[in-house]
């Protein structure tokens, strides 16, 4: 049996680990810190899940915002910087990937909206194109930095200039909390409700 003493010393220690480093949700072996920081923006973790088309999981994400969201509606109108993190369960061609987020959005604006940020849709299409296949384990991340505009990082490396529409984060994340998700399950699970 441990001594009390060596107890109080583990114990202590424990207390001065970093938030992140005890503050963990893990979703299909993939872990989201609860909080995060994106150019100094101070984000936390609204909900994570999985991803599945069929009976096959793609890829688990993670949903970022300035403060707790629970409705679609409060995700898609809060301030500040936003992030959505994805990370790979299984191999996909990455252009078929950037076919289906575009699909995602036209799905879930109306004609005269997706004609809009048709331009930013072709380039968005062309980052993952570049990319040819996205493996089990990769991840890249959707990011909404005020000021900037829209980033995507693929593996870690920002891919080209950022999309200035600030329309175009918004409507990138319609793909997964619009009224015709990609899946219904990751849309509550993303929204911080138990599905």
């Amino acid at each position: 049996m441990a001594s009390p003493k060596l107890f109080r010393a583990a114990f202590a220690a424990f207390l001065w680990l970093p938030l992140w480093a005890v503050a963990q949700v893990t979703v299909s072996g993939v872990r989201y810190e609860e909080a995060t920081e994106l150019r100094g923006a101070k984000l936390q973790l609204n909900g994570a899940g999985v991803r599945y088309r069929g009976p096959f999981k793609v890829y688990a994400a993670g949903l970022y915002l300035t403060r707790k969201a629970s409705t679609a509606e409060d995700a898609l109108a809060a301030p500040g910087a936003k992030k959505i993190s994805i990370t790979m369960l299984r191999d996909v061609e990455a252009s078929e990937f950037g076919k289906l987020f575009t699909r995602g959005v036209e799905d879930n604006l109306d004609k005269p909206t997706f004609a809009k940020l048709i331009p930013g849709l072709i380039r968005m299409s062309q980052i993952f194109s570049d990319h040819k296949k996205l493996s089990a384990g990769d991840g890249f991340t959707l990011e909404w930095i005020p000021g900037t505009g829209t980033v995507i990082n693929v593996r870690g490396v920002q891919q080209g200039e950022p999309f200035k529409e600030p329309e175009f984060f918004n409507a990138l994340l319609r793909i997964w909390l619009g009224p015709s998700p990609a899946d219904w399950q990751l849309k509550e699970k993303l929204l911080g409700k138990a599905a």
